[in-house]
């Protein structure tokens, strides 16, 4: 049987009823234009909406099972969504504004246009390329006319300002953004001394001091104030006051014992623009806090996310000057699902024109796709079990889990960057495409080689320094974990492609000083691995020696 949180079926469209449906209507006056709001575009004080009068403004949202099913997503992902957006139709309709929701099974696009009778139009720009691609032919009908998108903090001529000849370069736009905003910056110096305090916030946590237990709620689909309370009165101010001061030395600790550590969990907030981020920024600049804890939030905000943004817009999507081979698939990926679920996913309708399977930057030519063990089924590696399993709960998990564990062995073993691209779009409540395409095909595996210096892969080092799995997991770092041979595999695997990167000089040339009977042994490991998580089913060591263990374990000299 599935687990709750995965998806088993299509979403379905249900009739309002109860609050939503008393308060959310027509009214006798008709409004004179109509703004659409997208699912991501939840704030009065966005776009469009900013200087719109209640009085002769109508609101349009959209429920589309098409666009809802388009992938298998989480099940707490729609949940959020859709909870999300009917709050915001009540706010909206105590605002004053007529509210409108347009629901059906059709593409988001095809019910826009059937109401043209609420026409003329005008919509906040998508954040998401995919959404701009099915919204373009409205456009270009003069159905539809959209304006500027003002949720992010910085611009395209910031990201101009942080190009080099390698490509983009976060830590110059960071930099950037500081010195022209003014934000962490006194007398023309970043405060504290230096711009990063990175090198800080790299501490293992081993249960001191105490992390905060995230706030629980009613499981209700549309009570307001409880709705109300998660988005303003506990999870921010919750996060200001149990997460924030101890962010930043461990920022980078993975733990069995608390999913988030110190992270504040807002992300799914921001990225729906519930919060706005100048809000986020300004109150957090006026707590106090560590200037490591408080740069490094700040860092993740005004640096990693606005970046992140800015590259996704300015590469269409990672489309610009793509090789042949990494053009766009023809059809939204299911990230594994039918491998896991033994059954292709069926979306409520095919999706509309524009709308493809996403770039495929692919610079390491990673070619598996995602196995079960992302999918839930045990792989016998507990930092990927334990992380995996935490996914499928709650649909989040903090980003050095989903970096340095989901992506990284994901990596080592040549899972194809679309394909895990697809499962991240899937699996968390706080995907979309901007934030998931240039973090997962960039970052995570380096499928993209333009936005960061390096791949962020390790070996087991890491995992054992910086998170607690291996004391429970069968088997053991140096001995016959897989993850250390995993790794000397993908550097002399790809040698080709990492041999001249600067940022990997010491790595590389200890890869190249390998002896021929370890490098056996590790492509063994790396073929059996991948043996292992194809065929879906978990390692169990069956006897001494282990065929993960290292040659001197084995006797091999």
């Amino acid at each position: 049987m599935p687990k709750a949180g995965r998806p088993t079926a299509p979403f379905p469209v249900p009739e309002f009823e109860g609050e939503l449906a008393r308060r959310v209507r027509p009214r006798a006056v008709p409004a004179t234009g109509s703004v659409v709001v997208l699912s991501d575009q939840l704030s009065l004080e966005l776009g469009a909406l900013r200087t719109a009068d209640p009085k002769t403004t109508r609101l349009v949202l959209l429920e589309s099972g098409e666009w809802l099913s388009r992938r298998p997503y989480h099940r707490q992902r729609l949940a959020w969504i859709l909870l999300s957006q009917r709050k915001f139709a009540l706010e909206a309709a105590d605002a004053g504004f007529e509210v409108v929701v347009l629901r059906g099974n059709a593409p988001m696009v095809d019910l826009l246009r059937e109401a043209r009778k609420l026409a003329p139009f005008v919509m906040t720009e998508p954040a998401e390329r995919e959404s701009r691609a099915e919204f373009g032919p409205l456009v270009g009908e003069g159905l539809l006319e959209v304006a500027v998108h003002d949720g992010f903090l910085t611009t395209a001529d910031d990201l101009d300002a942080a190009r080099t000849s390698e490509g983009f370069r976060m830590d110059r736009f960071y930099q950037g953004v500081r010195k022209r905003t003014g934000i962490l910056m006194e007398g023309g110096k970043p405060i504290g001394g230096k711009y990063s305090f990175d090198a800080e916030n790299r501490r293992r946590w081993d249960g001191s001091p105490t992390a905060p237990t995230p706030p629980t709620f009613p499981a209700t689909l549309i009570r307001e104030e409880v709705v109300a309370e998660i988005e303003t009165n506990f999870m921010w101010s919750w996060a200001k006051r149990m997460c924030l001061p101890n962010f930043g030395p461990y920022e980078d600790a993975m733990s069995r014992r608390s999913r988030g550590v110190f992270h504040t969990r807002i992300s799914p907030l921001l990225n729906l623009h519930r919060l706005m981020p100048e809000r986020v920024v300004r109150e957090t600049l006026a707590l106090d806090l560590p200037i490591a804890s408080k740069e490094g939030f700040v860092r993740q905000i005004v640096g990693w996310r606005e970046f992140v943004y800015q590259v996704h817009r300015a590469t269409d999507g990672f489309r610009s000057g793509a090789a042949a081979g990494e053009r766009p698939l023809p059809a939204p990926g299911d990230g594994g699902f039918a491998r896991w679920a033994g059954m292709p996913w069926r979306p409520k309708a095919p999706p509309p024109p524009g709308i493809d399977g996403g770039a495929r930057p692919n610079a390491m030519a990673a070619d598996i796709g995602v196995p079960q063990a992302w999918w839930g089924r045990a792989s016998g590696l507990a930092c990927l079990d334990h992380v995996v399993e935490d996914v499928w709960a709650e649909g989040w998990s903090h980003h050095i889990t989903r970096l340095m564990v989901l992506a990284n062995l994901a990596t080592l073993a040549g899972v194809s960057p679309r394909d895990l691209c697809d499962w991240f779009w899937i699996a968390y409540v706080d995907a979309w495409d901007w934030v998931v395409e240039p973090n997962v095909l960039g970052m995570a595996t380096f499928g993209y080689t333009g936005m960061t210096t390096k791949p962020y892969v390790s070996g087991s080092a890491y995992l054992e320094k910086m998170g607690d799995s291996c004391s429970s997991c069968a088997l053991t770092p140096g001995k016959d974990c897989p993850v250390g041979p995993m790794y000397w595999a993908f550097l002399t695997r790809n040698a080709a492609v990492l041999g001249d990167n600067p940022r990997m000089k010491l790595a590389m040339a200890s890869s190249r000083g390998r002896t021929d009977a370890q490098r056996a042994h590790e492509r063994g490991v790396f073929v059996a691995l991948r043996d292992v998580l194809v065929r879906g089913a978990p390692y169990r060591p069956a006897g001494e020696p282990s065929l993960f263990a290292s040659p001197a374990k084995r006797g091999v000299r």
